[in-house]
């Protein structure tokens, strides 16, 4: 999900899916890409056909929006016939265009937009500039209904703030059994047993497999930089249950406003709610 559609709660009624192009513009010259790569970042993109109808202005307006969630900017050029177009067509040599090509499966009258930043902005930028223009070019058939489950999720994140890890779900999530010897070396490759019900790019439901073992859970809690005693002083009581004895056991929570708001193709759960609150 993340690496096709840049978002955890994918809307799958229509393609238009990301491309991570950082091995064939590694030594392109625009500054801009080789920059990001060299600092650990991606160079990301969209392929849009028939999207070189755009006129400048309409780039502009996307650079802005891309810009509303993160991105530096937004790369662009313009597929022809004869070669690429426009923007930074320039710094694209044959062998470049020919592999972006291929990449994106693009043909001539498309249009290529690229974020080159640090994954997760590249990611938002253009998981939101996909949406949008899934909408604004009629993609797909609003009356569509587009399900997925969404598992595989990282355990742990990276505060970089604090110089710590963070759980991504709760710290009472599992980790998968195969795992859990990396949990203290190398916690960022752990993946959770949490699951997702996503529909049409809104979650509607999420859960996950707890633990059930004291010793995992004290692990976890060591990872997340809690101490043995402010642990037994916060979660004693979870800590003394699961000695006595836990079976496996998780479960999901299904948010029904969110439910019926797509039932009756509402935009927000506002309209749906009995008693919304104001702004």
């Amino acid at each position: 999900a993340m690496d096709k559609y840049g978002s955890d709660k994918p809307d799958m009624r229509f393609e238009l899916l990301l491309r991570d192009v950082s091995a064939i513009l590694k030594d392109c010259p625009f500054k801009v890409f080789g920059d990001a790569i060299s600092a650990g970042g991606i160079v990301k993109g969209l392929c849009i056909p028939g999207g070189a109808k755009f006129t400048r202005k309409e780039i502009d307006s996307h650079t802005a929006f891309a810009g509303e969630y993160g991105a530096k900017g937004l790369a662009w050029c313009k597929v022809e016939s004869g070669g690429f177009a426009g923007g930074v067509a320039k710094f694209l040599d044959a062998g470049m265009q020919a592999a972006l090509r291929e990449a994106f499966g693009a043909g001539a009258g498309d249009i290529l937009f690229f974020v080159a930043d640090a994954l997760a902005t590249a990611n938002k930028a253009l998981a939101a500039l996909r949406c949008k223009l899934g909408k604004d070019l009629n993609l797909y058939d609003h009356d569509d209904f587009a399900w997925c489950w969404v598992t595989d999720f990282p355990l742990v994140e990276w505060n970089e703030d604090e110089q710590r890890w963070d759980s991504l779900h709760h710290p009472f999530t599992s980790p998968r059994p195969e795992e859990m010897d990396k949990l203290e070396t190398d916690p960022a490759s752990v993946r959770s047993r949490a699951y997702d019900i996503v529909l049409n790019g809104v979650e509607l439901g999420g859960g996950s497999i707890r633990i059930h073992s004291p010793q995992i859970q004290e692990r976890i809690f060591a990872l997340l930089g809690i101490a043995e005693a402010e642990a037994h002083e916060r979660f004693d009581f979870l800590l003394e249950a699961l000695r006595f004895g836990a079976p496996p056991h998780g479960g999901i929570a299904l948010g029904l406003d969110r439910i019926v708001m797509m039932m009756v193709g509402g935009e927000s759960i506002r309209e749906v709610i009995a008693f919304p609150k104001t702004q």
